[in-house]
């Protein structure tokens, strides 16, 4: 993995001193993108960049940059889609390694439910973000970097 690329629009906020740690113990390059000002923490590797307001802008400028083995954290499916057509990786809030074998059942389950909110129907959202979560997420963040960082 050459650089690490944040989705930070929806980034929880107890996710944030993991993933500095990690930057700073293993000197990742990193690219924080959102539509509006979100800070990890101060790091000579992080680079902050606010893309104009819209729904795919920082979606966009993150494919746009990322290259073959780079990492992408975020919870946007399409965009974790996008990450893996390109031969990159991504993990999302919870802790889910999307791959080429499971990113097209989530994006499927996705689309399906999206279908059925934009039918009028009440749809449950995700249950509450949890220590538990953030767990999952920093043992698979661990895992990654243990495999692809040098």
């Amino acid at each position: 993995m050459k650089s690490l690329y944040i989705d930070a629009d929806a980034l929880p906020n107890i996710l944030k001193p993991i993933l500095l740690r990690a930057i700073e113990k293993r000197n990742i390059v990193t690219f924080v993108i959102s539509n509006k000002k979100v800070n990890i923490g101060n790091s000579d590797y992080i680079t902050y960049i606010v893309v104009d307001a819209g729904a795919d802008e920082a979606d966009n400028h993150i494919v746009e940059l990322l290259e073959e083995g780079d990492l992408v954290i975020t919870a946007d499916i399409p965009l974790a889609d996008r990450t893996i057509s390109k031969n990159a990786h991504a993990i999302d809030h919870r802790g889910e390694l999307y791959t080429k074998d499971n990113i097209k059942n989530y994006l499927a389950m996705r689309n399906l439910m999206q279908s059925i909110r934009d039918s009028g129907e009440m749809t449950k959202g995700p249950k509450p973000f949890g220590q538990n979560d953030a767990q999952s997420f920093a043992n698979q963040f661990n895992k990654f970097l243990t495999s692809n960082h040098s």
